[in-house]
């Protein structure tokens, strides 16, 4: 198994620049494409059911809410649980139907905020995402440790969370943010050094290893969606504000 030498900054020299990094590259703008499809999907979902207030104050405003708030994660567990047995298609299919469950989820984000600010704070999370992938593909330093202390802490913020939807405190609240917005950060970074230590351990055979870049878009996908939560609760700007 090929892994990335993170002692001494690079491949193995068995990885050869000019037969892999050409893998690499359709192998990262495969997962990056997948992505970018997903993200589409839930900001078109998000803004179409904002828009229909009729169905918007059904989603929100009922007991519909607790299912379109827990249908994504019961919908992303099944889903990442059998990808391995998915083709292709089925699988970008069920990351499709993901990402719509997660934007009628979200569409509530555009009768809570301006829209103002939502595309700033949209822009400010493209931004750190693009510097943490960046940082997380190229960085010689091994982020696994860093990696695991950010996942204990979102499983922290989940719990937290769901506690949260009852109790309805301001505080914890702003601390599941605050959390969430440092452990996304350092997520996006070690996500993407797995993805790449990944590649080279299939020996450069990314794209022929079925799901993977499909599986490395879900995971960046819920990294981007995650931090742009996070950092809406401080950069968002609420309507009745």
């Amino acid at each position: 198994m090929t892994m990335y030498d993170y002692t001494k900054g690079r491949y193995p020299a068995s990885s050869t620049r000019s037969g892999y990094d050409q893998g690499l590259r359709a192998y990262l703008l495969a997962i990056y494409r997948n992505m970018a499809v997903a993200l589409s999907i839930t900001a078109i979902t998000a803004y179409i059911v904002a828009s229909l207030t009729s169905v918007a104050m059904a989603l929100y405003t009922t007991p519909l809410a607790y299912l379109v708030i827990f249908s994504p994660l019961i919908y992303v567990w099944f889903f990442s649980s059998r990808m391995r047995t998915m083709s292709p298609d089925q699988a970008m299919m069920h990351l499709g139907i993901f990402a719509a469950l997660n934007g009628l989820s979200l569409g509530s984000i555009f009768l809570i905020y301006t829209s103002a600010s939502i595309v700033k704070t949209l822009l400010i999370t493209a931004s750190m995402f693009g510097a943490m992938s960046i940082y997380g593909s190229n960085t010689s330093r091994d982020l696994t440790s860093l990696g695991s202390f950010a996942y204990m802490g979102v499983i922290g913020l989940i719990i937290a969370s769901l506690v949260n939807i009852f109790m309805q405190s301001p505080a914890l609240e702003f601390a599941v943010a605050f959390v969430g917005v440092i452990a996304f950060t350092i997520l996006t970074a070690y996500d993407m050094q797995k993805l790449k230590s990944l590649y080279y351990s299939m020996h450069g055979n990314g794209l022929r290893s079925g799901n993977i870049s499909i599986y490395g878009a879900l995971t960046l996908y819920l990294d981007f969606i995650n931090l742009f939560i996070m950092l809406l609760h401080f950069l968002g700007v609420k309507k009745r504000d």
